[in-house]
């Protein structure tokens, strides 16, 4: 999944705080939020278990997405999250 735009989801433990972003490399991307090199709110709340994650061709898509994602109520993040990971898994391992 190198190199690919995606947005993704990460949370610091089941149904806890959430965070949203997009990049166009999520191998790196989560890596620096599992380290702490991100700073800001992932670094201060300890969020990095990543548990969702939705692969696109393109960023305008991919950033598209996340704006929209980012709009939803809470309850329609959590429902994302728990239909394809209810177990709320870090799927890190799953993308390298």
């Amino acid at each position: 999944m190198d190199k690919q735009p995606a947005v993704y989801l990460l949370a610091n433990r089941k149904r806890g705080t959430l965070y949203i972003g997009v990049t166009s490399d999520l191998v790196r991307r989560v890596a620096e939020h599992e380290t702490g090199a991100t700073g800001g709110f992932t670094k201060r709340y300890e969020i990095h278990q990543l548990v969702w994650y939705e692969a696109h061709g393109s960023m305008e898509s991919a950033i598209k997405r996340e704006k929209a994602i980012k709009k939803w109520k809470r309850s329609w993040k959590l429902e994302l999250i728990e239909t394809n990971n209810p177990d709320w898994r870090d799927l890190h391992d799953a993308i390298l």
